[in-house]
């Protein structure tokens, strides 16, 4: 007796669309809000190549071709943005990808459920705070009349550090605060992907006579890889784009030379100079260094770990 298999009928375009219309629907409001607000708005880079005047608009405003990019490429202070920019971004990358990780790690570690959630709840805390007020609280504490850490400090013997007013310390004082508000929140995708690993792992590793320290590395950090691989090629495009927001808010004359980054003076010839055709030329090289990184990061990702994000 001959059997035959069932060779399901292919579905055109408009079967499709009728078969996932919910799902459409849903992706609707996202959609149009990165149409009207983020892709909308590109049109403007046009006065990158142009002499823009706000009374002229964007296509009466005269067309300079490449002059702002040689400006800005020829500009004595350009080295000095691309090292401020680039340590930062790095040493933030550097500190608080791993020790994110390394938190997430140890708090999936605790049995005690409520010792967990209050250090989970403590942590995440920042998050609800502005980055002014975090800011400020940096300040204060650092402040050498009467900061936390300086009283700690005198405590022992020693004399009180202007950590706000000293070059050395602007890149530390900008990485530790990034960790410090940043860790709780970023380290709930990585408490989400722990979540999924399967509890039978670990049972037959226990059995095998495994340690926490041993089914950490061979079995959770194993599982948890795609999305490490995944957050690792995100926050790595982001080297190239340090806000100007924070560093306006830590930084003064005394610190400009470590602190001064290309966001802060996108910022400066913007709304100080009123240079808003050679800003957007700054704006538009950030944003495509960034576009480059992301894609070598994404490249060098599959061919070493066989994950990426395409």
């Amino acid at each position: 007796m001959k059997t035959t298999s069932y060779v399901p009928k292919k579905l055109g375009f408009f079967q499709k669309v009728k078969r996932d219309r919910q799902l459409i629907v849903l992706m609707i409001p996202g959609l149009l809000f990165y149409l009207i607000f983020r892709y909308g708005p590109m049109y403007g880079l046009v006065i990158a190549f142009k002499k823009y005047s706000p009374f002229k608009g964007v296509f009466d405003s005269p067309w300079v071709g490449l002059d702002n990019f040689v400006k800005f490429f020829s500009n004595k202070d350009f080295l000095i943005l691309l090292r401020n920019t680039l340590l930062l971004g790095l040493y933030g990358l550097l500190w608080s990808f791993p020790i994110t990780i390394l938190f997430a790690l140890l708090l999936n570690e605790v049995r005690h459920k409520l010792f967990k959630k209050t250090v989970q709840t403590v942590s995440y805390l920042p998050t609800f705070l502005s980055l002014v007020i975090i800011c400020s609280m940096t300040i204060d504490i650092l402040s050498p009349n009467g900061g936390l850490i300086n009283k700690i400090i005198t405590f022992f013997g020693g004399s009180p550090i202007y950590f706000m007013q000293s070059p050395k310390w602007f890149r530390t004082v900008y990485v530790a605060s990034g960790v410090w508000a940043g860790t709780g929140s970023s380290a709930i995708i990585y408490l989400a992907a722990l979540a999924g690993v399967d509890p039978s792992l670990y049972e037959a590793a226990r059995i095998d006579g495994c340690g926490r320290l041993r089914m950490m590395w061979n079995i959770t950090i194993p599982s948890i890889m795609p999305t490490i691989v995944t957050m690792l090629i995100l926050n790595s495009a982001n080297i190239f784009r340090v806000g100007a927001d924070k560093v306006l808010l830590l930084y003064n004359p005394l610190t400009y030379e470590v602190a001064d980054v290309f966001s802060t003076y996108l910022y400066r010839m913007a709304f100080t100079n009123h240079d808003y055709g050679y800003a957007a030329a700054v704006g538009m090289f950030e944003s495509v260094v960034c576009g480059i990184i992301l894609f070598v990061t994404n490249y060098l990702s599959r061919k070493v770990t066989n994950e990426s994000l395409w």
